[in-house]
């Protein structure tokens, strides 16, 4: 897709000449709190805007380290840190740091996609997929802190947090008009090759917005079942997500203006596998394993370690880069002395494996999920699988019906297989079922960690190790509900801050629940 290129360069240009002439030139770093809208905005640059906002809804560049790779991926356990200068993996929270996630939204998505909402018309299919990306990014956003600025967000006015369940319910409302909007219309978008993720295909928008919407159905689940139960059958009945050829994917610029996160920061060596994810892939013989991770340098083995561990133990050579599993050769090469990004690929961000995983938790719920658990769940193996190249008809039956457990990792802490139970192969009783569905979803949102938190939060899977030592004392043991509010609030308008934290169910830190993270 090389004209991308050209078109997010432009779109990048052309957003920063607006943000320039906009009320952002009077002080830059309360634009979060300010929720400063874009001005002056001629209709010809709504695609530029829309493309701008699109990239920014996904954490890219340098900013990936911060904004998401130090706290939820870690969190997912996806990885652990190997850097003795990042305590966040045992859950001393840096605040500072929390700022850049924060600021992404409200200086490169909301400004730019209110701009594009009042420009456009409200009926047209440019509005709608606004609309779409709105929701995209601000789940994300919730999903990290809680109650956050919501309604009033990009615009001029004063600042106001919004409770989390109401934000919810903009959400669904949001999605249900889009997609109404967008099926009356039909055809492409005029954003056309400004779309960075569809390239204007309505269609493909069409089961994105429902799958989104099923996403967030279940995660209310535990809280509002009856509302859950609703939303999600509608959007199944609207169709969803159901092959590889529809999954989105954020795609990367050739040119360097924007680059993959995930792969730009994987070659400064701070971070590998964690144990958790080698129990699992390792024992289940998963092939998915050499597409997620490479062996290490030092052995050609493949090697994890704990999250959580302490400064001593992390210099020890069997957690040091060279000793663990780096990240899988899609996103970065070695070269037989350093590692070598391929900051041009794209950005993973829904998949129709995750579609069918969560029709099969829908279908063990009792809803109309249009097949039953069993069969959703085995799909969503195999769609995932063939998502990563293994397309093999015996050798995604054989990972389907396996009988093999989670191994140990063989790390330095000699952990034990991290759940001792628990297979591929479709079990008989239901708790076991969520389990299984918890887990295999987990392991095909890989490398979105900030989803992957978000539901083994949410669900409580799949089983993973506790931190080896939290340095939290809100948190002295259990895992991490939440990341606190980021220091640019208290700077920048603490009475603001002040009514956000009183919508938290608890105190403003890291053991205190969501609003849908029931127990």
């Amino acid at each position: 897709m090389l004209y991308l290129g050209k078109y997010y360069r432009s779109a990048i240009l052309m957003t920063g000449t607006v943000l320039l002439l906009g009320a952002c030139t009077k002080d830059f770093d309360k634009i979060n709190t300010d929720h400063t809208k874009l001005k002056d905005v001629d209709k010809q640059q709504v695609p530029y805007l829309f493309s701008f906002a699109e990239a920014a809804s996904s954490n890219k560049g340098s900013s990936y380290q911060t904004a998401q790779n130090l706290f939820a991926d870690l969190y997912a356990q996806y990885y652990a840190t190997t850097s003795t200068g990042f305590q966040t993996d045992r859950y001393s929270i840096r605040y500072d740091w929390l700022d850049i996630g924060w600021r992404n939204v409200y200086t490169q998505v909301a400004p730019q996609l209110r701009a594009v909402l009042e420009n456009t018309d409200t009926s047209s299919t440019e509005n709608a997929l606004a609309r779409i990306v709105w929701v995209f990014a601000f789940h994300r956003l919730t999903d990290y802190y809680g109650p956050v600025p919501y309604f009033m967000a990009g615009m001029d006015t004063t600042v106001v947090y919004d409770p989390q369940d109401k934000i919810y319910d903009d959400f669904f409302k949001q999605l249900t008009g889009a997609v109404e909007i967008l099926k009356k219309n039909g055809g492409e978008s005029l954003y056309g090759d400004y779309d960075l993720i569809y390239s204007g295909d309505v269609a493909k928008w069409i089961k994105f917005a429902n799958t989104l919407r099923l996403r967030l159905a279940l995660r209310i689940s535990a809280v509002d079942p009856a509302r859950a139960k609703k939303e999600a059958e509608a959007a199944v009945r609207d169709g969803v997500l159901t092959d590889i050829a529809d999954d989105a994917y954020m795609y990367k610029t050739l040119d360097g203006t924007d680059v993959n996160g995930l792969a730009y920061i994987a070659v400064w060596n701070e971070f590998s596998m964690s144990s958790t994810m080698l129990s699992y892939l390792k024992g289940f013989d998963d092939p998915r394993l050499e597409n997620y991770f490479q062996p290490a340098v030092k052995t050609g083995k493949y090697a994890s370690l704990r999250n959580g561990q302490e400064n001593t133990d992390l210099n020890k050579d069997a957690n040091t880069p060279a000793y663990t599993s780096q990240i899988g050769k899609s996103w970065i090469t070695w070269d037989g002395s350093t590692w070598i990004p391929d900051n041009t690929r794209h950005m993973d961000i829904m998949h129709a494996a995750e579609a069918y995983f969560l029709r099969a938790e829908g279908a063990l719920n009792g809803w109309e999920m249009d097949g039953n658990a069993q069969e959703l769940y085995e799909k969503g193996i195999e769609t995932s699988l063939k998502q990563w190249g293994v397309t093999d008809a015996a050798k995604i039956s054989s990972y389907i019906s396996s009988t093999q457990k989670p191994a140990a990792p063989d790390d330095y802490q000699q952990s034990p297989p991290v759940d001792p139970a628990i297979t591929v192969k479709w079990a008989q009783d239901e708790a076991t079922e969520r389990a299984q569905i918890g887990l295999q979803k987990w392991l095909a949102l890989y490398p979105d960690g900030l989803e992957a938190w978000a539901e083994v939060r949410r669900s409580g899977y799949p089983r993973q190790y506790p931190v080896v030592k939290s340095d939290n004392a809100d948190l002295p043991q259990g895992f991490i509900k939440r990341v606190p509010y980021p220091t640019v609030e208290q700077q920048n308008d603490a009475n603001a801050l002040k009514q956000g934290q009183s919508l938290l169910n608890g105190p403003d830190n890291i053991a205190t629940p969501l609003w849908w993270d029931k127990d």
